[in-house]
């Protein structure tokens, strides 16, 4: 990934990334962690950065260290918008943390919710009532 797409997902520059995407650069590039823009706009909360990514066809599960996703990474950080977009546009959300990390492993999107207390996240996990969030 070169350093100006990593930037620009890392500070959710909505702009920046419509330019880069528009001029060539591929939606599922990662960077030298085996992350995407995607994995990285999700883990900085950038709302209006994964919208876009996703609807440009960003591929929701690719995996980076310890098998976490854009999903598990937006869960992880905190940021249940960020996850709920995620979650409606299909992310896989049987994946699980590699046992390598202790703090993940063996967790799906679910576990991670439940233990984090993102409630909202984890009832739609479970397929309960339609979540607030980001309204």
């Amino acid at each position: 990934m070169a350093p100006e797409l990593r930037e620009a997902a890392l500070s959710g520059d909505v702009d920046r990334l419509c330019l880069l995407l528009a001029a060539g650069s591929d939606v599922n590039c990662k960077d030298r962690y085996g992350q995407t823009m995607l994995m990285l706009s999700a883990s900085h909360g950038h709302v209006d950065a994964v919208r876009l990514l996703i609807g440009r066809g960003a591929d929701l599960d690719v995996r980076a260290k310890y098998n976490l996703t854009a999903l598990m990474l937006a869960i992880i950080r905190g940021h249940p918008a960020v996850a709920l977009l995620l979650i409606q546009a299909g992310s896989d959300t049987s994946i699980k943390g590699s046992r390598e990390a202790a703090a993940f492993g063996g967790k799906n999107a679910l576990a991670l919710a439940r233990e984090r207390g993102q409630t909202e996240i984890a009832d739609l996990l479970l397929g309960g009532e339609e979540s607030p969030l980001g309204r």
